[in-house]
């Protein structure tokens, strides 16, 4: 119960506190909770420290849950073990360790060392599931990817004649805003952008979303110096180019702000040297919304984690309508992609599919 408790506040922070995970902690005394604190943005207080602060005296002797090891090293705040340890607190539990290699295990000695009893693995999957996108990019060093499609019942992104407003409705619509909410960055193709011209900002009713950083996949530098993403100046926009694209259009690029990056010798951007940049610039999680090409190039990479696939109760038909995955294809069902851990949601009048891409062991 009281790990549970720890778990739904951690959430209060979602989209909030990158690079750092979401963490909730909850101290109890006499079977009651007597304080709570969720760690609220890079660079604050961890949870923790707001639980310490709010308990006071009442920590002395009593127990902390806490949704992820106690970090053990100065970074932006000091050591949390080690303030722990000297609150007083008699008994710790903790969800599950921490696999970052500045704690790593660290965290749980300085508590035990003191005397301090230690559980770990209490609600660990449910905690790992919080901090999918942490334990990915601390892990791998690439962001945690994230693919976002919406379509029609028979597979469809528009029409044959090009209309594709709107395939889904309104509540799918919201939601796609709260998920560009929760991640690091958006991504798309240079189609996309060429066609649609997109602003990939938040919009959320309340406006208290945040815009995530906005990342054009684009060979040859072609995107429009009057683009959205270009000249709004709502959110960090990053092009991804290769070694081959025109000196001049990637200086004119630069020249109003924008950040590109060469993945690669070409014809094509190097996905996953873009993944590995990007996770060296503290981008922990990326939404993918379009291009068919992009999407493709994504996914036959093995580089997409997870997908979050709306499907509208609608049928248009046509042999040239899109489609959300274009390119080549895969050639064999055997090599295609498989899902696991597959959910599905009534989203107003949608339905919203998610899965984990399934990884060969």
């Amino acid at each position: 119960m009281f790990m549970r408790e720890a778990l739904r506040i951690a959430r209060n922070a979602e989209g909030r506190t990158s690079p750092n995970p979401l963490v909730g902690a909850v101290i109890v005394r006499d079977g009651s909770i007597v304080a709570e604190g969720w760690h609220r943005k890079a660079g604050t207080p961890h949870a923790e420290v707001h639980a310490l602060r709010m308990a006071g005296d009442l920590a002395k002797g009593a127990t902390l849950y806490v949704t992820l090891e106690p970090c053990a090293h100065v970074g932006r705040t000091g050591p949390c073990a080690v303030v722990v340890r000297d609150a007083g607190i008699r008994r710790v539990v903790v969800a599950m360790s921490d696999p970052n290699p500045l704690v790593a295990g660290k965290g749980l000695k300085i508590l035990r060392d003191a005397g301090v009893e230690v559980t770990v693995g209490v609600c660990e999957a449910e905690a790992r599931q919080l901090n999918e996108v942490f334990l990915h990019w601390i892990t791998t060093g690439r962001p945690f990817v994230v693919l976002k499609t919406a379509m029609t019942l028979d597979g469809k992104i528009a029409t044959a004649a090009g209309a594709s407003k709107w395939i889904t409705g309104e509540a799918a619509r919201l939601r796609v805003h709260e998920l560009r909410d929760r991640y690091d960055a958006i991504l798309a193709g240079i189609g996309t952008a060429l066609a649609d011209d997109p602003s990939l900002t938040t919009r959320l009713p309340d406006r208290t979303g945040k815009n995530p950083v906005r990342i054009i996949v684009d060979s040859n530098a072609r995107l429009p110096l009057t683009s959205h993403v270009v000249t709004d100046g709502l959110a960090q926009t990053i092009v991804a180019v290769t070694e081959a694209a025109p000196e001049e259009r990637v200086a004119a690029l630069r020249a109003h702000g924008v950040e590109v990056l060469a993945c690669g010798k070409g014809p094509h951007v190097d996905l996953a040297q873009l993944m590995t940049e990007l996770g060296k610039r503290e981008i922990t999680s990326v939404l993918v919304e379009g291009g068919g090409t992009v999407i493709f190039s994504l996914l036959a990479a093995g580089l997409v984690d997870k997908v979050h696939a709306f499907v509208a109760p609608k049928i248009v038909g046509g042999r040239t309508a899109k489609t959300p995955v274009e390119g080549e294809g895969f050639a064999q069902l055997a090599d295609s992609v498989q899902l696991t851990r597959l959910t599905a949601e009534s989203v107003g009048s949608d339905v919203l599919l998610t899965g984990y891409v399934e990884r060969n062991a």
